[in-house]
């Protein structure tokens, strides 16, 4: 890689920065390491501070329709202190620890349509700006990996991923948005669902799945939304059956009797605690879909858009983010 960005806010002859990650999918809550690559410009300054974020593409919906918009989970400070001279080159490495809600980003290798990058920012004396902002990939943990695999052995197919901002209630979210994974159902169900929408969210000790189907109405009842929540060890992996165990979360999903229109149910996880909330249905997700995977969900080729074009989607994602940064330096100056 180059040095990508000359720091703007910081003036012409200021520092260059460019944030090289270790190659490869990292895990959530896993360890993101690289280094922060630093070259002085055309005088010497006082690095107060080098900071990384993470940062992902989410939609949010309001009242007059969606929007999308790039939010910041997490932070941290990996270096600073010391004097960069004119020209010098200074290489700053770092090992930080990942989120455990942080979204999956590619299954069997394939992308999701999924946008996560981090974004470096340089504080010296006389400013500060943000310099580097690179795609960041993230694999399923295996009991993520484990539920999705048995979703494909049971015939369910991959629609779409996307990041939508809001809390689910009655969980333990942390993070101020949540990944769903749209998956369209086998045909034994597709008589009582037209898709379900799954969650991920991950703590050291193991993962609550979020289940939410789209049901079917009948001849006297409307259709509505059941929600399900249900929870796992990672010690599970390999001592749970796991398409009998995600077949009987699907199955009890869709035998909710609903009462109360469009609001959820929420059901109480099995090792979990007890108790139940509503939320309110989320709409549509991106309608991205990505080429054939290995084992496991059916990822297809849904809508015309394959992983190619889920590439152009990620690429334009962070050219854009520079062309709005720059534009912000320039209302600055």
């Amino acid at each position: 890689m180059v040095f990508k960005r000359l720091l703007g806010a910081i003036g012409v002859g200021g520092p260059s920065v460019d944030t090289v990650l270790d190659g490869g999918a990292v895990l959530p809550g896993g360890a993101l390491s690289g280094q922060v690559r630093l070259r002085g410009g055309g005088a010497a300054v006082e690095v107060e501070e080098i900071g990384l974020e993470l940062v992902a593409r989410v939609e949010a919906e309001h009242g007059d329709g969606e929007s999308e918009g790039t939010v910041a989970f997490e932070r941290y400070v990996v270096g600073g202190g010391f004097r960069l001279g004119e020209g010098e080159e200074r290489s700053v490495p770092f090992t930080v620890a990942v989120p455990w809600e942080t979204p999956v980003t590619e299954l069997y290798g394939q992308p999701l349509g999924v946008v996560l990058g981090v974004r470096t920012e340089l504080v010296v004396a006389d400013g500060r700006d943000r310099g580097d902002l690179d795609p960041l990939t993230v694999r399923p943990l295996p009991v993520q990996e484990a539920v999705l695999e048995a979703l494909g052995q049971l015939e369910f197919g991959f629609r779409s991923a996307d990041l939508e901002h809001g809390r689910i209630g009655g969980t333990g979210q942390r993070l101020p948005f949540y990944q769903e994974i749209e998956l369209t159902p086998p045909s034994r169900y597709a008589h009582a669902v037209t898709e379900i929408e799954l969650t991920f969210l991950a703590t050291p000790a193991g993962l609550e799945v979020v289940l939410e189907a789209d049901k079917r109405g009948g001849m006297l009842t409307p259709g509505h939304d059941a929600l399900s929540r249900f929870t796992v060890r990672h010690e599970d992996v390999s001592v749970l059956d796991w398409n009998s165990e995600v077949d009987g979360w699907i199955r009890r999903l869709t035998e909710h009797r609903e009462a109360y229109g469009a609001q959820a149910y929420v059901h109480s996880a099995p090792h979990g605690d007890d108790g139940s909330e509503y939320r309110s249905h989320d709409g549509p997700g991106l309608g991205t879909a990505v080429a054939a995977g290995a084992a496991g969900l059916a990822v297809g080729a849904v809508g015309g858009m394959v992983a190619a074009e889920v590439v152009d989607e990620i690429g334009d994602f962070f050219e854009g983010e520079e062309e709005e940064e720059e534009a912000e330096e320039e209302e600055e100056g």
